[in-house]
């Protein structure tokens, strides 16, 4: 058994139990979710609950019902997103929760009437993003380590330093976190980050990764190109040359990389604890980390940073559902799963199609789109942006 099978046999146990032990206990914090409903004022304007109404998200009366189908087409598109630039996966998946699915205009409606119900419906969104993002890293992980586009040493090392972070913010923000705060951080700290990435597909800003440019040009050569068809991905894939606790070294179609793994994990640590608060992955920071520090072309990028998401995941879904007993919509989330791993099944086969440098395009384009409108539907309270 290769390294990587054993580092995902040993995940999927640890999801195993997570599920299980989530399962088990669901039932007894269902009853705080009913306290909630109960202590909800009743009727029928915004902000109340109608007893009579027929249950939807949650089981709440009145509450919106997501249409099955729409979420496991959503979900297709999610897994691909993530699978390709190993990035807004858990973004998407709260475009879909937040604004397609309606969920947080209707959460809204009880800040003033029913601000616990308002912030159990806030976290239940965060954890049915990072479901979907987790199941996309561990598919997305498995297929590009067969294709020599992972590298193991440093996916652990981002995953060790994000253990911490992840099950940190999960107990320190469960229940304190309004809707509205909620969507204009994430939408804030989206859009910086588009910016940051997107000075780097500039000139200068390719200038300053030589090793990166070279690597993602002899990728591109053999596999858009069609230059050099008798290499295949795995021959000239990942090598790791030297693993060691003061130094990483290895090579990716014949340009060397290091890294000290210090600095991963670090950064690992305060990634997940602000992809943990928003309730995503984080692989829209961990990617402007993957090619910016250390320096990797994106086409490394997608299945690195899959691999420390979906260790992030387990742990803070773990933490938010088991330890702080938030609750979500298995209904949805269940073809959401299914449709997660078609996308994530056909994301790594069709990158390799496009250049390095629309990768990263393709990621700043999503990432000024959803941090405009998230910015200000959460500060102005209305977006800019469509849907408006």
């Amino acid at each position: 058994m290769n390294q990587l099978m054993k580092v995902l046999f040993t995940t999927f146990c640890i999801s195993f139990f997570v599920f299980v032990g989530v399962s088990q206990i669901g039932t007894a914090y269902a009853d705080d979710l009913q306290d909630a409903i109960n202590a909800t004022a009743k009727g029928t304007e915004p902000g109340q609950i109608d007893p009579n109404a027929e249950p939807g998200f949650l089981g709440i009366p009145g509450a919106p019902k997501p249409v099955l189908v729409f979420g496991f087409l959503w979900a297709i598109w999610v897994g691909w997103i993530f699978s390709t630039v190993g990035a807004f996966g858990g973004i998407m998946a709260g475009v879909g929760h937040i604004t397609v699915f309606g969920l947080a205009d209707y959460g809204k409606t009880f800040k003033d009437t029913s601000p616990v119900l308002n912030k159990m419906i806030t976290d239940s969104i965060r954890v049915s993003n990072q479901w979907m993002v987790g199941l996309s890293g561990a598919v997305s992980s498995l297929n590009y380590y067969r294709m020599g586009r992972l590298v193991l040493p440093l996916g652990l090392a981002l995953a060790i330093g994000s253990i911490a972070g992840s099950i940190l913010v999960p107990i320190i923000t469960a229940g304190k976190i309004s809707l509205k705060a909620y969507i204009g951080y994430f939408g804030l700290i989206v859009f910086i980050i588009g910016g940051f990435l997107f000075y780097e597909t500039t000139p200068r800003g390719q200038a300053k990764k030589k090793e990166s440019k070279n690597a993602a040009k002899a990728f591109e050569e053999s596999h858009i190109k069609g230059t050099d068809k008798g290499v295949s991905e795995a021959e000239s894939g990942v090598k790791v040359l030297e693993w060691g606790i003061s130094k990483v070294i290895f090579t990716f179609y014949g340009v060397e990389f290091s890294f000290k793994p210090v600095v991963p994990i670090i950064g690992g640590f305060f990634i997940a604890a602000v992809a943990s608060f928003l309730g995503i992955g984080g692989g829209f920071l961990f990617v402007p980390f993957l090619t910016s520090v250390v320096g990797l072309p994106m086409f490394l990028v997608a299945g690195t940073s899959a691999l420390t998401v979906l260790i992030g995941m387990i742990i803070s879904i773990f933490t938010y559902m088991v330890v702080k007993g938030v609750v979500v919509f298995w209904p949805l989330i269940g073809v959401e799963l299914i449709g997660i791993f078609v996308g994530s099944m056909i994301g790594p086969r069709t990158s390799k199609y496009i250049p390095d440098i629309w990768l990263k395009r393709l990621f700043v384009v999503l990432a000024l789109y959803v941090g405009l409108r998230y910015t200000t539907k959460g500060f102005l309270g209305y977006s800019i942006v469509p849907p408006f």
